[in-house]
């Protein structure tokens, strides 16, 4: 079963794509009952004919019982301007979460999806203890998407001739998108581009989600496909090449902070941790990110 903590836009959008695509039993949960039923009853209609799941909404902890995954997608607010608007309420809640998850389904998978992001994941994997493998964040995969998107529209060639887009570090302003390695149909992208170029990418890629809301409310569907593939790549168990943030233990060299970086996924969670080549300017800027991050962590 595939539980899922917050019933609005993007944990519904995820709902859907599990259960419109036949992956396993869902459960919506959120503290409005009425809403994770109402939703459920809504997303219950794209189930395929010959499925042989379905889905349900609740606010009891309880029926989480027995989870392979649990996605937490739940809010205690709004961010407008910043991720970590809401950071101390959000770190509770995940804390109240973590205590649920592991009296009932304590060999779950947990993917966590709630902002600020890497904060919460640290806090989460702090409080519940579960190996850190079994404990992660899906953002940078996100963001990951959107710097491939970007590069696309600038050379209005398909996404699909823009190979090893990554965006690592944190969630957030400080995110690093890796220019380094990223190959526009076979050719580097660091000789296509100016250095006035590249930035102008890199503050697209850190302010996507602002001019995403200039047009609607907030995003989800990027983030719910994204989220989706794990999901696909743990209960089938075919391997996933994805950035995730994880807290790490000398990877990087960095230790107990959670943040963007590649990992291969399978039906254990992270299998791996893969160390890929950065420039010289791309490591001090990822060492920067990270700080950000500890700074975060340190203030609580």
């Amino acid at each position: 079963m595939i539980s899922i903590v917050g019933s609005g836009r993007v944990g519904t959008a995820i709902a859907f794509l599990c259960v419109s695509n036949g992956l396993d039993n869902v459960l919506l949960v959120n503290r409005n009952e009425k809403k994770a039923i109402g939703e459920s009853l809504d997303v219950a209609n794209a189930i395929p004919k010959k499925s042989n799941f379905s889905i349900h909404g609740t606010s009891d902890y309880s029926k989480i019982a027995g989870s392979d995954i649990v996605v937490i997608t739940a809010s205690m607010g709004v961010y407008l301007k910043d991720r970590t608007e809401n950071m101390l309420p959000q770190i509770t809640m995940i804390k109240e979460i973590a205590q649920k998850i592991n009296q009932y389904c304590p060999s779950a998978i947990v993917l966590i999806v709630s902002n600020p992001l890497d904060i919460l994941t640290y806090f989460f994997q702090k409080e519940i203890g579960f190996s850190r493998f079994k404990v992660f964040g899906i953002a940078s995969s996100l963001d990951s998407s959107r710097f491939r998107y970007l590069i696309s529209e600038k050379f209005s060639v398909p996404q699909s001739l823009v190979d090893d887009a990554l965006v690592l570090g944190e969630h957030g302003d400080s995110m690093v998108p890796i220019f380094s390695r990223v190959k526009v149909d076979g050719k580097p992208l660091l000789s296509l581009i100016d250095d006035e170029e590249q930035s102008s990418i890199v503050f697209g890629v850190r302010n996507y989600w602002k001019d995403l809301r200039r047009y609607k409310s907030r995003s989800q569907f990027g983030i719910a496909k994204n989220v989706f593939d794990v999901i696909d790549s743990i209960v089938n168990n075919h391997q996933l090449s994805i950035p995730v943030s994880v807290v790490l233990n000398g990877e990087y060299g960095e230790n107990d902070v959670a943040m963007g970086v590649p990992v291969l996924i399978d039906q254990s969670g992270i299998s791996k941790i893969i160390d890929v080549d950065l420039s010289d300017s791309e490591t001090a800027l990822l060492k920067k990110s990270s700080r950000k991050i500890h700074d975060l962590i340190n203030s609580i």
